[in-house]
């Protein structure tokens, strides 16, 4: 089933140039770049509200999207909608009689995704994407949601540290492939850990010192730990 617009595809013609408008001027915040070359572009996706904007620039003379930026110039390449089975979505279409010309979907920035023929839609080229959501998604729908301020950040989208009145969330991938991301830490302050330690053993509650802070783990297969670190 067909839900919301996934993507917005715009082609220019160097990636870093593009990069300078739509995530430094505009204020995009990028959430994933890569070099496609089994589709001859490097591609770079980044949110915007619910969302996201996906630039897309040739690495070779000789590609589709050459031939595109050729014929039209810098503008706007597909519109990718998102669907729960993009593979049940693909075969229904042919099913009836849509010309495709992705006859099964294939490997996308953001997941497999298939293009459907322009003849098929008023000269517009679409796409299906599966429904997938990775973690610097998610982080930027908290931040639109509930406008928290984001922290620590790895580069690989490993995790996300977000906060709010003093009080921190990590995201991080369940798996791999930086899908399903899940609620994995919170963390707040205390003004007297020693004490804190003292209240908690009192009570019959691990905890653990580290390099982090004070640690109290998750129970066995659920939640999510605790760290507990020194400041007001």
């Amino acid at each position: 089933m067909i839900g919301r617009i996934h993507h917005v595809g715009v082609l220019v013609r160097d990636l870093d140039a593009g990069l300078g408008f739509w995530r430094d001027t505009l204020g995009l915040p990028l959430l994933r770049s890569a070099d496609l070359p089994e589709q001859g572009v490097r591609a770079a996706l980044l949110a915007c509200g619910a969302g996201e904007v996906e630039l897309l620039a040739p690495m070779t003379t000789d590609s589709g999207v050459s031939r595109f930026l050729a014929n039209r110039g810098e503008s706007v390449h597909h519109v990718c909608f998102e669907s729960d089975d993009v593979v049940k979505e693909v075969r229904r279409f042919i099913g009836t009689g849509v010309d495709m010309i992705d006859g099964k979907p294939r490997p996308g920035l953001a997941g497999k995704v298939a293009f459907v023929h322009p003849r098929a839609c008023g000269k517009l080229l679409a796409a299906v994407h599966g429904k997938v959501e990775n973690v610097g998604m998610v982080a930027q729908r908290l931040q639109d949601l509930f406008g928290m301020t984001r922290g620590l950040a790895a580069e690989d989208g490993s995790f996300v540290q977000l906060g709010l009145d003093g009080v921190s969330i990590q995201l991080s991938p369940l798996g791999g492939g930086y899908s399903k991301p899940a609620f994995t830490a919170l963390r707040v302050r205390s003004a007297d850990l020693p004490a804190l330690a003292r209240r908690l053993a009192e009570r019959g509650v691990s905890s653990q010192e580290s390099a982090v802070g004070l640690v109290v783990p998750a129970g066995p297969g659920q939640g999510a730990p605790l760290i507990v670190q020194a400041g007001g």
